[in-house]
C-alpha cells in the first residue's frame, strides 16, 4: 500500500508519520487490495482535522475526522476508514456468492 501524508499549516514531524503508518496498518489486515491511500493533516483554530481518500479497486473511499488533538483525530478516522473498509469488504463478499440459483432456492 503506497501512503502519501500530506499537511495543511502543520509539518508533519516523523513521530506523527510514524503514529499514522502504525494506525493505517490496521486497515490492510482486514482488506489487502488497497492500492494507494492519502492522509491530510490540518490544523485550524480550535480543531484539528484528519482525511484520508483510500484507492481500492472499484471504488474510493473518503472520511475524514475533527477532534481538538491530532491524535485522537488520527484515532477516530482510522476507525471510520476500518468500518467503512470492513463494510466495503463484506459487500463484495455477499454480492460475489449468491448465484440466480441460490436466490430463487432462498425466496422459497
Amino acid at each position: 500500500m503506497n501512503l502519501h501524508i500530506s499537511g495543511h499549516h502543520v509539518t508533519v514531524t516523523p513521530a506523527i508519520r510514524e503514529y499514522v503508518e502504525s494506525k493505517m496498518q490496521r486497515i490492510t489486515l482486514h482488506f489487502d487490495h488497497v492500492i494507494d491511500s492519502q492522509v491530510m493533516l490540518s490544523i485550524e483554530p480550535l480543531k484539528h482535522r484528519a482525511e484520508v481518500t483510500l484507492h481500492i479497486p472499484g471504488k474510493d473511499i473518503h472520511c475524514e475526522s475533527t477532534q481538538e488533538n491530532l491524535y485522537a483525530a488520527i484515532d477516530t478516522l482510522v476507525d471510520k476508514v476500518d468500518r467503512k473498509v470492513i463494510q466495503h469488504k463484506d459487500r463484495a463478499q455477499n454480492h460475489a456468492h449468491v448465484s440466480p440459483k441460490r436466490s430463487i432456492l432462498l425466496e422459497n
